[in-house]
């Protein structure tokens, strides 16, 4: 037991910092998303010439955008030091205070999943943001007394995939709101044409824009299907990644012709199949499929909303008719699915 958890540990490792390796590093690199990169390139090159800190940064879309990738490269671009952690890491009051006391001049601290900070720590970051100070309190009872620590003047960059979680105070203390929409596939295959330049992997176009069109609009999952590509074509293949090799590798991985995974098709499936396409809760699909509420709202329903197969509606989450077409299905009764 000790080996397979040092073996699944060393491989989460490696994914992770072949992950990093494939991530821009300036905003000059990175793909997609002009409006985003336009407002930040300027907001990067005013903050540099006054040197000062760049206001702090908001930026929320779904998972595998970029969002951390862009707080990296806000760092760059301004030449400072980053500092990595998330909401869920951060238990006390003293964990706050030792990363903010300890932050350089102009320095980005990048904090993941901010909308899961706790309200206590949360307010205690207030001033830090504001103010650029952190208040310790000394002492108990009567003689207790605050004590206010001057902090230099940071960057902070929060991330987060719920934005509509982030309460009012800690949202206006934001100077620079970005958020991040799904890739269209052109912009995915440039991104899978960086990566397999990077990884030495031979693709032509066509089989680019076939990992590109499965890829859910998403660079991350673009990267991890042209790594899957590049393993078929090596083992079934010349080598190379075409289009039918591209198809032949991702149908083994069951993700059809507009990026549904195994997942996505059971999602729908079941509100089509077992509840008559709905309305149905959200609790009662994630049972019915074994999945985490929060992996349904955060993965997989923002990508079918977007694609128009699923709606979320006051009574609960309904297919809708392309969702019917797209698996050859038939309203129950003939009549139009969607309507209630």
């Amino acid at each position: 037991m000790t080996e397979q958890r040092i073996v699944s540990s060393e491989a989460f490792e490696e994914e992770r910092n072949f992950e990093y390796s494939l991530r821009p590093r300036l905003l000059a690199e990175f793909t997609g998303q002009r409006k985003v990169k336009e407002n930040l390139a300027i907001a990067i090159e005013a903050a540099r010439s006054r040197g000062d800190a760049l206001d702090h940064v908001l930026i929320y879309g779904p998972p595998g955008l970029g969002k951390t990738t862009l707080a990296s490269i806000i760092a760059n671009e301004l030449g400072v030091r980053f500092q990595q952690t998330s909401g869920p890491v951060i238990q006390i009051k003293g964990d706050l205070t030792g990363i903010l006391t300890q932050l350089t001049e102009r320095q980005v601290l990048f904090v993941d999943e901010v909308h899961r900070l706790h309200p206590e720590i949360e307010e205690l970051l207030y001033a830090g943001l504001e103010d650029f100070r952190v208040d310790v309190l000394i002492g108990q009872g009567p003689g207790a007394r605050t004590h206010s620590l001057p902090l230099a003047p940071f960057t902070f960059v929060g991330a987060t995939t719920r934005a509509g979680l982030i309460s009012g105070p800690l949202r206006t203390r934001f100077g620079i709101i970005l958020h991040l929409d799904y890739y269209t596939p052109e912009d995915l295959a440039t991104i899978a044409k960086r990566s397999g330049a990077i990884l030495k992997v031979e693709m032509d176009e066509e089989g680019t824009a076939e990992i590109a069109r499965r890829s859910r609009g998403t660079p991350r999952i673009a990267n991890r299907l042209l790594r899957r590509a590049r393993d078929y074509a090596q083992v079934r293949a010349d080598g190379r990644i075409t289009a039918p090799v591209a198809r032949e590798a991702l149908d083994m991985l069951q993700v059809d012709q507009l990026g549904f995974d195994e997942m996505d098709r059971k999602l729908l499936l079941t509100i089509i199949e077992k509840y008559g396409g709905g309305p149905v809760g959200l609790n009662t699909i994630a049972a019915s499929i074994s999945e985490e509420v929060e992996a349904i709202e955060e993965i997989y329903e923002p990508f079918l909303i977007q694609c128009g197969f699923l709606n979320r509606t006051p009574r609960g989450r309904m297919a809708t008719p392309l969702a019917y077409r797209h698996f050859g299905k038939e309203p129950a009764g003939g009549g139009q699915p969607g309507l209630f």
